[in-house]
């Protein structure tokens, strides 16, 4: 029996890590379709420093928080799941990955004591799937999957996997990568172009076609690499910067990495930014690169999309599903030969930066709201 909350909707019930920044526009969506309720396993993402409170008031779906239980290692089991089911009687329940949350939920299932559809979201890109990181979580993998309802991922490659190895069908794999809404992310055009037009004139950055990238500076970024093979033309190009936006157990390297290659003026770090102190850089640069070696979507590549960037993404991002021939170019990381063809055919292609203006900068987004509500929809069935 299908179960319906008191505004006719199907009831949601999602259990996710932590709630952050590119996470509200999708589950603010879903909250249109399903009446959801969010419980959040952390009271705050460890690596974002970020106002909670400010954040909790672009969340128009309820939000509940289970923060007792053990954690080891980065993975945790929280106490009261079971009750907080109990208490939401949901018609759907989503996890999250293969992880501690998801396989109790197939306990529960298993056991009787739940009946509901449950599935999980798996952030995992095409090539993460087809290489998996260890034995364990092959095997931890397979077994889920036998036992899931549905599960959500982030490409139409991934869902071809999972149908083509898993034997699942049509309705049970959604596709719904993690997007953001342009109306949020521009929302103040003002404060966001005064932004980077503070950007461009305190790094000299006029006139130059400015490559931007945004993250964390760790191994799996593969931005030691990227600065190694192109340190040769970009020392060649004079009006060519790459910037640098984060921090991480990676920024000494890549500093002196940056000196050894006589590329300092050429590769600016200038720390880490958030929210609109953030996209006054997307609004400020000419592109954007996102060179990662292993990355299971890639939301800055949505981010950049967003601002009117074109991007030059690794083909190893599961976000490279978002680049097409009208909003960027895919390379892989691995191939010195390749990362420098296509960079040259990249910056080609560049403007210069100048005058910051929102308004010229269209977004290179799709609409997917349509695509987004036949996704989800795949839940009605019996």
């Amino acid at each position: 029996m299908i179960l319906k909350s008191n505004t006719g909707k199907q009831k949601m019930l999602i259990f996710h890590p932590a709630l952050t920044p590119y996470r509200i526009d999708q589950f603010n969506s879903l909250n249109e379709i399903y009446d959801l309720e969010v419980v959040f396993l952390f009271g705050k993402l460890w690596n974002f420093a970020i106002d909670q409170q400010n954040l909790e008031k672009e969340c128009h779906y309820k939000i509940s928080y289970l923060l007792n239980g053990p954690r080891y290692k980065g993975r945790l089991f929280r106490f009261g799941m079971y009750r907080k089911i109990k208490e939401v009687n949901p018609d759907v329940i989503l996890g999250y990955e293969y992880s501690f949350t998801t396989q109790y939920l197939i306990f529960l299932k298993s056991v009787g004591l739940i009946k509901q559809k449950i599935g999980s979201s798996i952030d995992d890109s095409l090539d993460i799937c087809m290489n998996v990181q260890s034995k364990t979580r092959k095997l931890i993998r397979d077994y889920s999957v036998k036992h899931l309802d549905f599960v959500v991922v982030m490409s139409e490659e991934v869902a071809r996997f999972y149908r083509n190895n898993f034997m699942f069908d049509e309705k049970q794999v959604i596709v719904s990568p993690i997007l953001q809404l342009p109306e949020r992310l521009r929302k103040d055009p003002e404060k966001i172009e005064s932004l980077g037009q503070d950007y461009i004139s305190k790094y000299s950055l006029t006139g130059k076609k400015v490559i931007l990238f945004v993250g964390r500076f760790i191994p799996e970024k593969a931005l030691p690499l990227f600065i190694d093979t192109v340190a040769p033309i970009l020392a060649e190009w004079e009006n060519v910067v790459l910037v640098l936006v984060g921090e991480g157990e990676q920024k000494e390297m890549l500093s002196t990495l940056v000196k050894e290659k006589k590329l300092e003026g050429k590769v600016i770090f200038p720390g880490k930014f958030q929210a609109e102190e953030l996209y006054g850089w997307y609004a400020c640069a000419s592109g954007f690169v996102l060179p990662s070696l292993s990355e299971t979507f890639g939301a800055v590549v949505n981010e950049a999309l967003i601002f009117g960037l074109t991007v030059l993404c690794s083909r190893y991002a599961g976000a490279s599903s978002l680049i097409h021939p009208g909003n960027g170019i895919l390379f892989n990381p691995s191939n010195s030969s390749d990362t420098r063809e296509k960079l040259q055919q990249y910056v080609d292609n560049l403007k210069p930066t100048g005058d910051v203006c929102l308004a010229a900068r269209p977004v290179l987004m799709d609409d997917q709201a349509q695509n987004f509500i036949k996704e989800w929809g795949k839940l009605n069935y019996e």
